[in-house]
């Protein structure tokens, strides 16, 4: 039997209300699940990462606007002391037309009942295959 701490239900909460914050489209919400020094790692080619609560911020209400009706479904959720390893399925509409699907993973270390650090693991490629239009200019040679 594993000996449980009683912070590990809390530690396991906390990591499911971040992504359940996503879908308040709030980014005063979602900044409330994190850190003053957050560290916010994608590990994706077309991630681009941040350092600081204050950063993340400003970076939200971008994401938010193309990533309509986001959420987060928590297919698996593993946690370990401080850090919890959650496998979702991301649902959104980009730019508030097309429906779309990621699958991937988020490594979370939660400290002081904020998420101190995210790594996030998603597939580009499954991306930009989903919102990928015949209307694309491709590389801009005409």
């Amino acid at each position: 039997m594993i000996a449980r701490d009683k912070n590990d239900n809390q530690t396991a909460k906390r990591a499911r209300a971040y992504l359940e914050s996503f879908a308040t489209g709030n980014p005063d919400q979602i900044v409330t699940s994190v850190s003053e020094d957050f560290v916010n790692e994608h590990v994706s080619e077309l991630g681009e990462g941040s350092v600081g609560r204050a950063a993340y911020r400003r970076r939200l209400p971008e994401f938010l606007r193309d990533m309509t009706d986001l959420r987060y479904q928590v297919e698996d959720l593993v946690q370990q002391g401080d850090r919890v390893m959650v496998c979702y399925r991301m649902t959104a509409r980009w730019k508030g037309q097309i429906p779309i699907t990621i699958r991937g993973a988020q490594h979370l270390t939660i400290r002081d009942d904020l998420v101190a650090k995210r790594i996030d693991y998603w597939d580009s490629a499954s991306f930009l295959s989903q919102i990928k239009s015949d209307e694309d200019p491709g590389d801009g040679d005409e």
